[in-house]
Formats: structure tokens, sequence, C-alpha cells
């Protein structure tokens, strides 16, 4: 609605910073505040409405930039975990898995048509990524993805850390999570705990809630009420 943007834009004109924390990729993120995403609002106002933010932390905190999209810091994992996981998740029968990285684009393996229109790579003939920020799959229900990601925490511990939101899993690596994103972005641009309010609505953003000052959505889960 127009007071959702009115109210970023009051927020930052008396001087506070507003961005997202996302487990979605920087190219996601450019597609929601641009307005593009949603075309609801082209057809309903006749004009796409958008919005800037003074930061942004994308794939669970693996990638923390400026206003501007510029990377300030981010975690990489190597890649020799690559084939063992996407081998997992496709026994699994996880329909999608997509491999992002900030300096290419996301890349989907073994992708649902339902969700995606893309050429379909196997473990034989997939792409070589030199690093990933963050492996992503979905599935059919909440409760599938739960299951997978107790699967995977105990395959992977020693080096993963799979994070719940909805029947989306993303995949980050260790230590990785939207906490510990904020955290580099207040050592990025010289910030104090005290300083931040954090607002969410589901499994992923457990740690941020637990960690910061926080609200949850009126419409988020019982699990995120409880912790804000």
């Amino acid at each position: 609605s127009t007071g959702f943007y009115d109210a970023i834009k009051k927020w930052q004109e008396n001087g506070n910073l507003f961005g997202i924390v996302s487990g979605r990729s920087l190219e996601g993120l450019k597609m929601l505040i641009s307005g593009k995403e949603n075309p609801k609002n082209l057809v309903k106002t006749g004009k796409t409405q958008s919005y800037s933010c003074d930061f942004l932390i994308a794939n669970n905190g693996a990638v923390i930039c400026d206003g501007k999209m510029n990377v300030l810091t981010q975690t990489k994992c190597k890649t020799d975990i690559i084939e063992p996981l996407i081998k997992v998740l496709f026994d699994l029968n996880c329909p999608l898995a997509c491999v992002c990285g900030s300096t290419f684009d996301d890349t989907y393996i073994k992708p649902d048509k339902e969700h995606c229109e893309t050429e379909e790579f196997t473990l034989e003939n997939m792409p070589s990524f030199p690093f990933f920020n963050q492996i992503s799959t979905i599935l059919d229900t909440d409760e599938e993805a739960f299951e997978v990601v107790k699967v995977l925490r105990e395959r992977f511990s020693d080096r993963l850390n799979p994070l719940q939101n909805g029947r989306c899993i993303d995949i980050v690596p260790k230590g990785v999570d939207k906490a510990s994103g904020i955290y580099a972005l207040l050592d990025a641009i010289g910030a104090k705990k005290e300083d931040v309010i954090t607002v969410g609505d589901n499994i992923n953003d457990a740690d941020m809630i637990r960690e910061f000052y926080s609200y949850a959505m009126e419409n988020g889960v019982d699990a995120i009420k409880q912790l804000a």
C-alpha cells in the first residue's frame, strides 16, 4: 500500500537507516525494491512503486551491501561441497536447487518447470563455480522442508547452515545467519547493536529476532512472535 512506502520515507527522513535482510539474492532484492516484482501495483495505481534502501543483507547474511548494491563484505563457501550437497538434495527429491554468488547470476540445477524456465543440469554437466554464498531449494510443503533441513544438519553440520523459510530452504556457510549479517553491517558502517531494530515473520528470521530488539509481523509464524 502507499502507506508502506510513505512510512519508509518518513523513517529515513527522521535520520534512520532502512534496509532489507533477506534470503533472496542481490538480483532478487533488486527486483523487490524496484517494484517490478509486484505487477499488481502497476495495474492498481498505474505506476510501479519503488523505494530506496540504505543497506541490503542478502542470502541470509552471507552478502552485505550498501544502498547502491556495492558489496561491503561477504562470506564465501568453497565449492568442493556443492556436488555432495546437490546429490543429497536430488536424493531427497528436492525439485529445485539454486546456487547463488554475488559475482554471478543465480544458476538453477534440476529445476521444477513449474517454478522456472531454464536449462536443466545434472551432477555430470552442471557448471563450475568459483564459490557460493547460498544454495536454495523449495519443497511442496513446510513439513517436507522441515524433514530435509533435519537431514542436511545431520550430514553437513560441520560446514553448512540450512535455514528453513516455510517450504523454502536456504543453505549458507556455517556461522552465517541474518544476525551475523547485521553484525557484519554494523562493523562496516561503525554502528552499535543498540542502534538496531529488526522485524521478521518466519523461521529464518529467528537468529536476528533473538539477538536484537525486535518485532514480529502480525501474520508471522507463532515461533517468531514468541521470540520478538
